[in-house]
């Protein structure tokens, strides 16, 4: 336990060891789902971000350190206490595949595109991949595996049919599976969503999905099936989902555009950098904090990063 969280915990112990003993509340019954989630949101103290920097032309700029990078929470500098760059952490993957109705007519190529992108991301014994589908619901068709064979067996069995439920699966995919890799230091959490971002089937809200993923450290991209050149709904949809997240959104016209798409996202996702701070004040409030990444005395340079998190509650 740092010696920051150890001080808010004693003072928090002794505030509680002064009340009169009538006043003392009765402790909450709780799940072990509940104990489970509090072990997870404790560690936000120490906020990770996870970000890459490129210049104007797009090209990934690999050799910053610490002093180059300035942290800024709700207007106020923060002190990095880790800084790594993050190219050889193992991944954790959830690749989400619309297969409802509205991208039938190219759904053989997308999960060609797909499996393409399994087999040149995931690093036998290191990094691990799952595969989900959505239409009318979501569907775990494999879970977290570094079996290439497999993950590629289960994009090639889907089959379009139904609505729509994106919101759905990016809620299931990071609550219930890359919530729970632990430690959350060790890993990174990344989404790559392929549908028209047309959602009409879905239980959970849009900003309630979003929020999950960010709790979850989630970056999100996404690559939009919608070949029409007229930009949509949807398109709006998956650009505010990579955005809030610190990913991308890609918009391929023709269907051989999709696999240069994945190509990229795969080289991102070994050019990124990771940092820790602990927000000065703490505030344990859950709420949402706005934070932003800079480098110093660079404008020419680009930072995509989420723009914020979500605090503890204690």
């Amino acid at each position: 336990m740092t010696y920051r969280l150890a001080a808010v915990l004693f003072l928090a112990v002794a505030a509680v060891a002064q009340r009169p003993a009538s006043t003392l509340p009765k402790p909450p019954a709780t799940s072990t789902e509940d104990a489970s989630e509090a072990r997870i949101t404790l560690d936000v103290t120490r906020v990770n971000m996870v970000f890459t920097v490129s210049d104007k032309k797009g090209r990934f700029v690999t050799n910053l350190t610490r002093n180059d990078i300035e942290i800024i929470e709700e207007k106020k500098p923060q002190s990095i206490t880790e800084f790594n760059a993050e190219s050889d952490l193992p991944l954790r993957i959830g690749v989400l595949v619309d297969s409802s109705n509205s991208i039938r007519d190219r759904f053989r190529f997308q999960q060609e595109a797909a499996t393409d992108f399994i087999n040149t991301v995931i690093r036998p014994g290191q990094d691990m991949g799952m595969v989900v589908s959505f239409d009318s619901s979501a569907e775990l068709v494999s879970d977290l595996t570094n079996d290439t064979d497999a993950l590629g067996k289960a994009i090639r069995s889907l089959r379009p049919g139904g609505g729509t439920a994106l919101y759905d699966a990016i809620y299931f995919a990071s609550k219930e599976k890359l919530m729970g890799e632990q430690p959350r230091d060790k890993f990174r959490r990344a989404i790559v969503i392929l549908s028209d971002g047309e959602d009409n089937d879905s239980r959970y809200a849009r900003d309630q999905a979003l929020e999950m993923a960010q709790k979850a450290d989630v970056v999100i991209y996404s690559i939009s099936t919608n070949i029409s050149r007229i930009p949509s709904d949807g398109d709006k949809v998956l650009k505010y989902f990579a955005e809030e997240t610190g990913g991308l959104a890609f918009f391929p016209f023709k269907s051989q555009d999709l696999a240069q798409s994945f190509e990229n996202i795969a080289n991102e996702l070994r050019h990124q950098y990771n940092l820790y701070y602990r927000p000065e004040p703490l505030k344990a409030d859950g709420l949402y904090h706005p934070v932003e990444i800079k480098v110093k005395g660079r404008k020419d340079l680009v930072v995509r990063a989420r723009r914020g998190y979500y605090a503890p509650k204690f």
